[in-house]
């Protein structure tokens, strides 16, 4: 390996080539240094010279991310140098901006080497497990955008333990025993606010149907793997029957069905939807983009429709680096990597003293029902209850 990474995708039949990007852009860092003091002198370029690195080397921009406070938490200036070399597994749609944070990390470390591959988090999981059983995987890691898949791998015996020093970082609904939540996301209610207020929204989804307001004008994304993950969680909480009746009620209700929920959230801002299902995220990246536009969020109780997922972090059974690897997921949550999440991705933070954007409530804030995300990974009977309702 060399430090100019290759991000090989030959395990899925595709290729990213080289990449290799320049952070410390200088009109950026002089607009934005009076946002955050330095964090140290944390590395260094290609030819061995320090490079300083502030917090807003992490930070997105736009409208709602600015005049945010610095972060708590632990700075990577108070974390061991990455030093080494890693093989990564990326799952899922956010693998690309995961490989942006990881090579920022390789503009922090010199020393610091990786290659990657990416895929479904279904898929590489599904590898993963093979690989152990077969006696080792290459891969030293496993980032995926979805907690049924790192379960999936655990459950197998495929993932090692992490210290106390790690899981003590992050509340213990959004990790178990194998992996560990870097981000979170929340199921949520985005509505058009010339049409709705929040008071219209009912307090949970089991009483959608039959809401006046609601009536020919929701959408959803049945194709979408998070909105299956909300339907495997109402059929955990409430049982197949109660979920199949509740299917059926909404497509008599006149739900209307897209590709994406960051769609279903732009047709809620045009006004074309009274409201959707959908990860809180989007409505943020609508309202990024249109500052005004006339849609929020809001949030249901102890239901299915407030479900918190998590994009996770675990280190595979066989590991060639494992206190690396460890070291790594431990940078994952560190101030500077959170406030990554948070501001570029619109994440929810998964460590205290790191805010999330746009006013949202805080993860304590909220009521998500008290399931095991591990669980999420057997969509199997969600798939077949979709089909056999037509909804698929």
């Amino acid at each position: 390996m060399t430090n100019e990474r290759e991000h090989s995708d030959s395990r899925i039949g595709r290729t990213n080539g080289t990449r290799r990007r320049q952070f410390l852009a200088s009109a950026a860092a002089a607009s934005t240094a009076g946002l955050a003091g330095c964090f140290g002198m944390l590395g260094g370029d290609d030819n061995g010279e320090a490079l300083e690195f502030s917090i807003s080397d992490f930070r997105g921009s736009g409208p709602l991310v600015s005049e945010r406070p610095e972060p708590g938490g632990t700075s990577i200036a108070d974390l061991p140098d990455l030093e080494g070399e890693l093989v990564f597994y990326l799952g899922g749609g956010e693998s690309g901006l995961y490989l942006d944070l990881i090579d920022l990390f390789g503009q922090i470390y010199p020393d610091f080497e990786y290659e990657s591959s990416r895929g479904s988090s279904s898929q590489l999981s599904n590898q993963i497990t093979e690989e152990v059983d077969a006696g080792a995987s290459p891969a030293d890691l496993f980032l995926a955008v979805d907690a049924g898949a790192l379960g999936n791998v655990a459950q197998s015996d495929a993932a090692q333990s992490l210290s106390s020093e790690t899981t003590d970082l992050v509340p213990a609904a959004l990790q178990a025993e194998g992996w560990i939540g870097f981000a979170g996301r929340a199921r949520a209610v985005p509505y058009n606010t010339n049409q709705l207020s929040a008071s219209d929204i009912p307090d949970t989804v089991q009483d959608f149907p039959g809401t006046a307001a609601l009536d020919g004008s929701m959408g959803w994304a049945p194709t979408y793997g998070a909105f299956q993950s909300f339907i495997t969680a109402m059929r955990l909480i409430r049982g197949e029957s109660e979920t199949r009746a509740w299917l059926n009620d909404m497509v008599s209700a006149g739900v209307e069905e897209f590709n994406n929920e960051f769609l279903i959230s732009n047709e809620v801002a045009n006004g074309a939807l009274n409201a959707g299902f959908a990860n809180h995220y989007y409505a943020l990246r609508v309202r990024s983009q249109r500052q005004n536009a006339p849609i929020e969020l809001a949030f249901t109780s102890g239901d299915a429709g407030a479900l918190i997922n998590v994009s996770g972090a675990q280190i595979i059974e066989g590991a060639s680096s494992p206190e690396l690897a460890e070291n790594f997921i431990r940078h994952l949550l560190s101030a500077e990597a959170q406030e990554f999440f948070a501001t570029r991705t619109f994440a929810y933070p998964t460590i205290p003293g790191v805010d999330p954007v746009g006013g949202l409530p805080t993860i304590d804030e909220l009521n998500p029902p008290e399931i095991d995300l591990a669980e999420l990974a057997d969509t199997q009977p969600t798939l077949e209850l979709l089909n056999e309702t037509g909804i698929l």
